[in-house]
C-alpha cells in the first residue's frame, strides 16, 4: 500500500522543498508513506534551522532520510558574487534549474542587513529609466525560486539579516500569489521568523494588485514607485500609467492607508530634467499630504540610457521646499552603483559568465 502510494507522488509538485508551505510539506511526507507530523519536522529542519543535508535532519528516520536524497532542497545556484569597492554591498548572479539568471544584492548599513529579492526573471512593466526592463519578460519565478535567494545570501552573510525588500528584478504584483506565498514564509513564526515589519513588497502601482493587497489585509510593509508629480509626467517613463493612471494609483494609495491604518512608502526615482523641478516638489506635497506616508527619494542610478541624475545642487533645489512637508522624507543614496548593484541597474547579461 505504501508503494503504490509513493508511486502516485507528483513531482512536479515540489520541484524543490524550499519554497514548501507546512500544509505543503505534511502531504509530501503523506505521498512518501510517512505521518504527517513528519512534514512539520521537515518544515522545522529548512526553515527555522537551515539544515541543508537531510542526514543530519536526526529525529526523521533513515528510511525517510534516503527518500529525501531523491529530491532536490535549493531550487538557486550562486554562480558568481560581486562586490562594491566599499564591500558593504554584494550583488550576485544566481541560476534556476532550467538555466535562467537572476541577481540578487546585500546590502549593510550599520546593524541593518538588507536583501533585495527579484521576483521574474526580467520585467513586463517597461519602465524606460531601468536595466531590468530591457530584458523583458521571461518568467514568474516560483515561490522557492524567491525565497531562495534569501537562504543563499544568508549563508554567504557574516552578518544576520534583518530586512527583506521586494525590489529586485520583475514586478512583485505581476507575480502576486508567489510574491506573498515567500513573503509569509519568511515571516513564518516557526520557520524564518523575519517581522512583517521588516519584509516590504514593492510595485510601480499595480492598481487591482494594490487594493487586492489592501483587502486580504497583509501584514508586511507597502511601496510604490510614483516618479512624478502628474500623469503625462509618470506615463513619460513608466508605460503603464496609460491604463495604471496617476490618479487611480492615488485613490489606491488612499484606500490603503485608510483601511490598513498603516503607512506606505511613496518611492521617487530622481531624473534630470524629467521630474527634478521645485513645481514637482511642490506638487508632491500638495498631493501626499493627505496621505499617511513617507517619501523616499531616489537620485536616479544611470545605466546606458537618455536619462541622467540631477547634480548635486539639483537634487538640493528638488528637497528644499520638504523642510516644512507634513510628512517624513528621505533620500535613498543607493549603494553599490559601482557593480550596477542600485536600484533599477539590476540585469543579468554576458558579462558576469566566467
Amino acid at each position: 500500500m505504501k508503494f503504490s502510494i509513493m508511486r502516485s507522488i507528483d513531482t512536479k509538485r515540489y520541484p524543490s522543498l524550499i519554497g514548501q508551505s507546512v500544509e505543503d510539506l505534511e502531504r509530501f511526507s503523506i505521498a512518501l508513506g510517512q505521518p504527517s507530523f513528519r512534514g512539520r519536522q521537515l518544515f522545522d529542519w529548512i526553515y527555522r534551522k537551515k539544515v541543508d543535508d537531510f542526514t543530519q535532519m536526526t529525529d526523521l528516520p533513515k528510511l525517510f532520510q534516503e527518500k529525501l536524497k531523491g529530491y532536490s532542497l535549493h531550487p538557486l545556484k550562486i554562480l558568481n558574487t560581486n562586490s562594491s569597492s566599499s564591500k558593504k554591498t554584494q550583488k550576485y548572479l544566481l541560476t534556476t534549474k532550467k538555466g535562467m539568471t537572476i541577481e540578487s544584492v546585500l546590502m549593510r548599513k550599520k546593524n541593518r542587513a538588507t536583501i533585495c529579492l527579484s521576483t521574474q526573471v526580467g520585467c513586463a512593466v517597461d519602465c524606460s529609466f531601468c536595466a531590468t526592463a530591457k530584458m523583458g519578460f521571461v518568467k514568474n519565478l516560483s515561490v522557492g525560486e524567491i525565497i531562495d535567494q534569501y537562504f543563499q545570501l544568508e549563508k554567504l552573510s557574516d552578518t544576520k539579516i534583518t530586512n527583506v525588500v521586494f525590489m529586485g528584478m520583475g514586478e512583485p504584483f505581476l507575480n502576486y500569489q508567489n510574491s506573498i506565498a515567500a513573503a509569509k514564509l519568511l515571516n513564518h513564526e516557526k520557520g524564518i521568523n523575519l517581522g512583517a515589519r521588516r519584509i516590504t513588497i514593492s510595485t510601480a502601482g499595480i492598481i487591482g494588485k494594490i487594493k487586492k493587497f489592501t483587502n486580504e489585509k497583509h501584514p508586511f510593509r507597502l511601496a510604490v514607485s510614483l516618479n512624478g508629480s502628474n500623469q503625462d509626467q509618470r506615463l513619460q517613463i513608466m508605460p503603464i500609467t496609460k491604463n495604471q493612471t496617476f490618479q487611480n494609483l492615488l485613490e489606491a494609495i488612499k484606500g490603503y492607508t485608510n483601511q490598513s491604518r498603516k503607512r506606505i512608502t511613496i518611492e521617487y526615482v530622481l531624473i534630470e530634467g524629467i521630474n527634478n523641478s521645485k513645481k514637482d516638489s511642490l506638487k508632491l506635497i500638495e498631493i501626499l499630504s493627505h496621505i499617511n506616508c513617507k517619501l523616499n527619494v531616489i537620485p536616479y542610478n544611470e545605466i546606458d540610457s537618455i536619462y541622467k541624475r540631477p547634480t548635486e545642487e539639483g537634487i538640493h533645489v528638488f528637497l528644499n521646499p520638504f523642510k516644512n512637508a507634513p510628512f517624513p522624507v528621505t533620500v535613498r543614496w543607493s549603494k553599490g552603483q559601482d557593480i550596477d548593484a542600485g536600484c533599477g541597474q539590476l540585469a543579468t547579461n554576458i558579462k558576469w559568465i566566467v
